[in-house]
């Protein structure tokens, strides 16, 4: 219709300007290339009108061209709407391909499952399969629906889900994810969840909906859009009708002038740019493995200026390990190391568990009589006919074992056989090798103050916080202490700046809930923190962060820079119409060629790198 449109245009003014030729047939010619250019443009201002929304750009443009209509301006009137459609056009397609892009970036949606069924392998729909079904992943294939391997080995892309770009090897018993590229190996694997509640299904929901939550930037220019287009509106009939009454001026050329100053209003380019450039901002961090639910929390990221942290899973690995042995005089490390295990080989408990490890090596059960767990205290166990203890001071005492009590940090079990002293095991939970980077990433980026609350002894935190170089740190708190420590912080933030809690999203969420920005790391798998968060770092990386701070700052530079150059070139442009200077080709070019340019500029943010 474009090209026909153009074709009847081009035709119309070859016949006006190198012919003599009927006026009458001359304005039918154009008529005919106006219902076919403009139709579309005056039915939806009409429909627009119906539903109470006047003020947009195709009322703009049907009142301007009918207008040129009126004032015996038919070729005008077509080529303005031809030049309008033609940037329509191209303004669509980048529009189309930009969110092409951010739906690449997540293009994790599995298109099939090969499911066992009665001995054979068949290609079903994922939506088909159901929890405890068998499926099979061939090497190239996406993992369609999340489950544990029961056979086979591979390596497994996951960059789509964490932005790593190393791959994660699966193994037989290993938990893996719906929207993971099986790069070499064939799995065997059965299904733990429907492709409803699979991890990549939640993810295209919370990318897909993050639209919905506007940020106020998008609120403010939705805001501004009510008010300014009425006025300018106003001020066109103003232009129209003032100077011909009182000045004596020519009715065409001010009605003329009035129609550009219309055409010159319309804020299009903000309304198109402006969101595009939040959806990109949103694509390009999810590229980056982290999942953002609405532009309103990628516009607080720019804004930090508190930064307060779980410990357990955020900053350390939530992971016990064994960091000293301090073995009495009389006795060795590796004997220290022996009659712990032998006092927890029956327990369940984590400190336990890191005794086992550490000890790497299998506990005659066989030989171990009167098991006796002492609440609140530690274990007591005859092993070969001697009696080994294990546990914190109070067992010490409780037992009468004189000992030596150690100032390391961290969790100290204390060992002694048949009574005498055997020396003390330091237990920590490790760092994470990125938190200490992490924290200097965000003070080199503006962020004022980062507090860490944990639920551990104060002279642990303390320890880890020293580490960590964290400006505050409060240890020895419940939840509920969380949330009172965190409201003591919102009232020490400064001017516009935002507080972000960052936890594991398991048993944070009335802290997520209550900061500016709830983050939840290690998301990857985890139904409660993809829930509870506001932002999500796919991965147990806190250094993700700062690289979501890079990308919400480059996203607010490139809306601002698209509100002062469009308000810019228009308002230059809406001079120049005013005083007779603009035609309305130049007007159309400052309407949809600042729009174009604007939507261009919109789709840098998803190459930010």
């Amino acid at each position: 219709m474009l090209l026909i449109g153009a074709a009847i245009f081009v035709l119309g003014m070859v016949l006006e300007n190198a012919f003599t030729i009927n006026e009458s047939v001359l304005l039918g010619i154009f008529i005919v290339g106006y219902i076919i250019l403009g139709s579309s443009v005056v039915l939806q201002a009409l429909k627009n009108i119906t539903r109470g929304q006047i003020f947009d750009e195709n009322f703009l443009m049907t009142i301007a061209t009918i207008g040129a209509f009126i004032i015996g301006d038919a070729a005008e009137a077509v080529g303005v709407m031809l030049f309008f459609q033609i940037g329509e056009y191209f303004q669509g397609l980048a529009v189309r391909r930009s969110k092409k892009s951010i739906t690449d970036l997540m293009d994790i949606r599995p298109d099939f499952a090969n499911v066992k069924r009665n001995g054979e392998i068949i290609k079903v729909s994922p939506d088909a399969v159901e929890i405890g079904d068998i499926i099979v992943v061939k090497p190239g294939e996406k993992i369609p629906l999340d489950g544990v391997v029961i056979e086979g080995e591979a390596m497994l892309d996951t960059k789509a889900l964490t932005g790593e770009s190393v791959p994660r090897k699966a193994k037989v018993s290993d938990e893996v994810l719906s929207g993971c590229i099986n790069q070499n190996g064939l799995l065997t694997i059965e299904v733990t969840k429907s492709f409803g509640q699979s991890t990549v299904a939640k993810i295209i929901d919370l990318v897909e909906h993050a639209s919905s939550n506007k940020a106020p930037t998008e609120n403010f220019m939705t805001t501004f859009s009510r008010y300014y287009t009425p006025v300018v509106v106003a001020l066109a009939v103003l232009i129209a009708v003032i100077p011909p009454l009182f000045f004596g001026g020519m009715w065409a050329d001010w009605i003329n002038r009035g129609l550009i100053f219309l055409v010159i209003s319309c804020p299009c380019a903000l309304v198109v740019s402006i969101p595009l450039g939040f959806f990109g901002g949103i694509g390009g961090a999810s590229k980056r493995g982290v999942l953002v639910k609405g532009s309103n929390y990628l516009e607080a990221l720019g804004n930090l200026d508190v930064v307060v942290f779980d410990k357990t899973g955020t900053l350390t690995k939530g992971v016990f390990k064994v960091t000293q042995l301090l073995p009495a005089d009389e006795f060795t490390k590796e004997q220290l190391l022996e009659l712990a295990a032998k006092a927890e080989a029956f327990s369940n408990h984590p400190i336990a568990l890191s005794i086992m490890t550490e000890y790497g090596k299998d506990v005659d059960k066989t030989t171990l009589t009167d098991y006796n767990e002492i609440s609140g205290h530690g274990i007591s166990v005859s092993a070969d006919d001697k009696v080994v203890l294990a546990g914190n001071d109070k067992l010490m005492r409780l037992k009468g074992v004189p000992f030596a009590e150690s100032a390391e940090t961290g969790t100290k079990v204390y060992v002694a056989l048949d009574h005498v002293y055997a020396g003390c095991i330091v237990i920590s939970d490790e760092v994470k090798k990125d938190s200490r980077d992490a924290i200097a990433a965000l003070k080199a980026r503006g962020v004022r103050k980062t507090v860490m609350l944990t639920g551990d002894t104060p002279e642990i935190a303390g320890a880890i916080a020293k580490e960590l170089a964290l400006d505050e740190v409060y240890g020895g708190l419940l939840p509920e202490g969380k949330v009172e420590k965190l409201e003591l912080l919102e009232g020490q933030k400064r001017g516009k700046g935002k507080l972000a809690f960052v936890g594991d999203g398991i048993n944070d969420a009335p802290v997520l809930a209550r900061a500016d920005v709830g983050i939840a790391m290690g998301g990857l798998g985890s139904d409660a923190a993809i829930e509870a968060a506001d932002v999500v770092l796919m991965t147990d990386e806190p250094s993700k962060l700062a690289e979501a701070i890079d990308v919400a700052r480059f996203t607010k530079r490139i809306v601002w820079q698209n509100i002062v150059f469009s308000l810019g070139v228009k308002g230059i442009f809406l001079l120049l119409g005013a005083a007779g200077v603009a035609s309305m080709w130049e007007a159309v070019f400052a309407d949809v060629g600042v729009t174009l340019l604007a939507v261009l500029n919109a789709t840098r943010v998803m190459g930010k790198k």
